[in-house]
């Protein structure tokens, strides 16, 4: 990626970045609103708000990249042209090629999920097979971006660097978005006293924060992008509540009258802080040595936050519009332990339970030392 002859530097922001960034938003939105209308009010019509804001993440990284593909195959004078890399006779930045192969995918699984939802109902699971392509979709159009935003990064003018390392941030923050709407069913407030809980998240965030902090360079670019996620999941948890909704399916055991948001978001604010210390303070360690450590203190300060604060959600104090634990979808028994507000318990033994947790260590390590391989190559990208 980093060899061959490139274009001097660039000075200033190409739209098909801030295009891209403007899709990767439409689909985090879009997404937490339509789930919030599945609890709130169940299926409805598939032209709905929340279905319109996804989708037209694909249909902007479709023809945004589309375009840029086109213009670079067949213009000579391309700027990116000498940027580009050359795929089935097409020339294009890598990023562009990911990202169209995404937007394509998520406009294939629109009418695939019009034709599920009218066949079997409302899903019981999130990861039905539309939804499984959708979610491939996005998660294309969200790595290119990553990859287009890095191309021009790793060859702009240090001027121009620091606002595209913000749009690098964002980006990687609105993946980390997703990542956590893959697995929200298991990071419940009522799973957070079991060690399964703490191995989910060990697999899925600590690798994804490594690669973005080390491809960025930025100092505190892990906290950076936690504290990102955490504003954005605020401000579904205290907005979307502002709309009027009532449910169209039965059976309707809680009264909903506004939509339903998603939980307050994960403290891993804390894990982050500490990381970006300890990456900045460690450079020259043997990767191996510095994955574990980093393991041990993502797991560490992550259970110490958590565990507490999972808790007070349990609480009394916890019941009001701030930390919205008030919120209960449509069709859930009021005989659950999530309406009731109680812990559930997977672990029968203190042993599986520690076994879960030693699982999260090595989950945490083995995916940190891969973010950080994988912050390496992202260093090197220049087309």
């Amino acid at each position: 990626m980093g060899s061959g002859s490139l274009p001097g530097p660039v000075r200033a922001t190409p739209w098909y970045v801030w295009c891209a960034v403007l899709a990767v938003t439409s689909a985090m939105v879009g997404t937490h609103w339509d789930i919030s209308w599945h609890r709130s009010i169940g299926r409805d019509t598939f032209w709905t708000p929340a279905h319109i804001a996804i989708y037209m993440c694909g249909v902007l990284a479709g023809i945004s990249c589309g375009f840029l593909i086109l213009s670079t195959t067949l213009r000579i004078a391309s700027p990116l042209r000498d940027a580009s890399v050359k795929i089935w006779g097409f020339r294009r930045p890598l990023g562009a090629f990911i990202a169209a192969w995404g937007g394509v995918a998520m406009i294939t699984s629109a009418p695939f999920d019009n034709w599920w939802h009218n066949a079997y109902g409302l899903d019981v699971k999130i990861l039905s097979p539309p939804h499984v392509l959708l979610i491939a979709g996005m998660v294309g159009v969200e790595l290119g971006a990553l990859i287009l935003i890095l191309g021009q990064m790793n060859r702009v003018t240090e001027r121009a660097r620091a606002k595209l390392e913000w749009l690098f941030l964002y980006v990687g923050a609105m993946i980390v978005v997703c990542i956590m709407i893959l697995i929200f069913e298991y990071t419940l407030r009522v799973y957070m006293h079991t060690g399964f809980f703490y191995r989910v998240v060990a697999i899925s965030i600590p690798g994804i924060l490594a690669g973005l902090a080390r491809a960025s360079n930025r100092r505190w670019a892990a906290s950076i992008v936690v504290g990102i996620y955490s504003v954005f999941l605020i401000g579904c948890l205290w907005i979307l509540p502002l709309f009027p909704a009532v449910p169209k399916l039965g059976p309707v055991y809680q009264q909903v009258t506004r939509l339903v948001p998603p939980e307050f978001p994960l403290l891993l604010i804390v894990p982050a802080l500490a990381l970006d210390w300890l990456w900045a303070s460690t450079p020259g360690w043997n990767p191996w040595l510095q994955a574990f450590v980093s393991g041990v203190v993502f797991v560490g300060l992550f259970m110490a936050a958590e565990w507490p604060f999972a808790s007070f959600l349990m609480s009394p104090a916890s019941r009001n519009w701030v930390f919205g634990t008030t919120y209960f979808d449509f069709n859930l028994p009021p005989q659950s332990h999530y309406v009731r507000h109680q812990f559930v318990s997977l672990e029968k033994t203190p042993v599986q339970f520690w076994k879960e947790m030693a699982a999260s260590l090595a989950a945490a390590t083995l995916t940190i030392r891969l973010g950080l391989a994988w912050g390496n190559w992202m260093q090197r990208i220049r087309r």
